[in-house]
């Protein structure tokens, strides 16, 4: 088997990477590296495991010629990512996350390959009106990033329309978490906890902590993609969580006594905008994909929590 996993050395695409190996595909890689980290598929790279290519898929020329010779499936993985960033700055955020994909389906569609699985985000489902979501949640983003996520699966399921050759598997990610994802200045709160642990920082939560997020851990995010790719099914959105919550309080405490550390939390008032409650209803996953989370949340942790503190101080 061949697979193109575009964004493939970022925290989520290194992962899905290093299962593909393990299962003995033939892969390349496309990447900017305006997010990603070669050092993340490094030795992949060196032992010739995988071949790996700098680019911008936004470069319409580029993705066609390094999708010449097909593949069975592309892993579309690279993005503009985060609300705030998109708000900084929504060009650069539409013109990758669906200009991009537009790209990425006419190299898929001139070069003759067949599936696509795509990283969406519940972003595209804007306030949330009930606090547990399935994929028929009212689709109001409010970001130029939800916008743009929103738009690209759209984008994938009209094509597959018009060409009924080309099927899609739309990966709508919760609160994803585990190694190889490293702090950065729109950073998600996994991360951004770890650092201040580490660092000596207190804590800081936004609010009393008692929203609740849905947490699921990177390697079984990158085992839903590789049942998205071998699937029967035809094109269709998934919700991709853990199904299970917990309170920010809660996760902080947890961070703080796997580390073995008196971080002290404080706390800020509450961010406008900011989601109360949010967890995925993934049934239709566990029923079609054929997948269920399997890490639990400590485990996770605990074994984030040591890479962080052995790659990232």
């Amino acid at each position: 088997m061949k697979a193109i996993v575009v964004g493939g050395s970022g925290f989520i695409g290194s992962n899905i990477v290093k299962l593909l190996l393990d299962k003995n595909y033939d892969i390349k890689v496309i990447d900017d590296l305006s997010s990603g980290h070669l050092i993340n598929i490094e030795k992949y790279i060196q032992s010739g495991d995988v071949e790996f290519v700098q680019g911008d898929i936004r470069d319409e020329t580029l993705m066609q010629k390094e999708m010449q010779g097909g593949a069975d499936v592309v892993f579309h993985l690279a993005a503009c990512v985060g609300r705030q960033k998109s708000i900084d700055n929504p060009q650069l955020d539409s013109s990758t996350n669906l200009i991009g994909t537009i790209n990425v389906l006419e190299g898929m569609r001139k070069n003759n390959i067949p599936r696509v699985v795509y990283s969406s985000s519940a972003a595209i489902f804007g306030e949330l009106v009930t606090p547990t979501i399935d994929e028929n949640h009212p689709q109001n983003a409010d970001s130029p990033y939800g916008v743009s996520k929103l738009a690209a699966e759209k984008m994938i399921l009209a094509y597959s329309g018009i060409y009924p050759e080309l099927t899609g598997v739309c990966l709508r990610y919760f609160n994803i978490y585990g190694v190889n994802q490293r702090f950065d200045l729109y950073g998600n709160v996994i991360p951004i906890f770890a650092k201040r642990i580490y660092s000596g920082e207190p804590i800081t939560i936004f609010g009393d902590g008692t929203q609740t997020r849905d947490f699921v851990n990177v390697r079984d995010v990158a085992r839903a993609n590789y049942l998205g790719s071998v699937s029967n099914l035809g094109t269709d959105v998934y919700n991709l969580g853990s199904g299970s919550s917990i309170t920010i309080n809660q996760l902080a405490k947890m961070m703080i006594k796997i580390a073995g550390s008196n971080t002290k939390i404080i706390y800020a008032p509450e961010r406008p905008a900011d989601v109360k409650h949010c967890k995925a209803n993934a049934d239709k996953a566990k029923e079609k994909l054929n997948f269920e989370a399997e890490v639990s949340l400590e485990k996770g942790l605990e074994e984030y929590m040591k890479w962080y503190k052995d790659n990232c101080l």
